[in-house]
């Protein structure tokens, strides 16, 4: 798969968005559930197309959602800190060159451990990885 610099840049812009506190490692695990989206063959056309696509999606990814107070960082109305979206930067350029394995086992799906409650569609799904404030899923029905 070709990867534009226009993936590349909205994949790391996600990745601060939805992990930035999350370290190296944890923004790995977000990106490759985002790489697994757009490798999954069967739901394609749902996730969207390219890393760009998947990211993009409305209310995929809720950094994204023009309410978010994110949004204004992501969009670029607000500069991301340096040296914060270098490591996003980092991590997306590690897991679209297949340069570190996905540790989340091929999640498609996560949620943030400070959600007030579990979202509908991890009833069941298999968790595969707790990491961070993160918790990873597959099989989502």
């Amino acid at each position: 798969m070709t990867v534009s610099e226009k993936d590349r840049d909205i994949l790391a812009r996600t990745l601060w968005g939805e992990a930035r506190g999350e370290g190296l490692a944890g923004q790995i695990a977000v990106a490759w559930t985002i790489r697994n989206r757009v490798e999954d063959g069967k739901t394609k056309s749902w996730w969207g197309e390219g890393y760009a696509g998947v990211c993009l999606k409305p209310w995929q990814f809720s950094c994204w959602n023009k309410n978010d107070p994110n949004y204004a960082y992501l969009s670029g109305a607000k500069p991301i800190p340096a040296a914060q979206f270098a490591q996003a930067q980092r991590a997306a350029d590690q897991v679209m060159s297949g340069a570190v394995p996905d540790p989340t086992g091929g999640a498609t799906h996560y949620y943030a451990t400070t959600m007030p409650s579990p979202p509908a569609w991890a009833a069941g799904a298999k968790e595969t990885l707790r990491l961070g404030h993160h918790f990873f899923f597959r099989d989502v029905p």
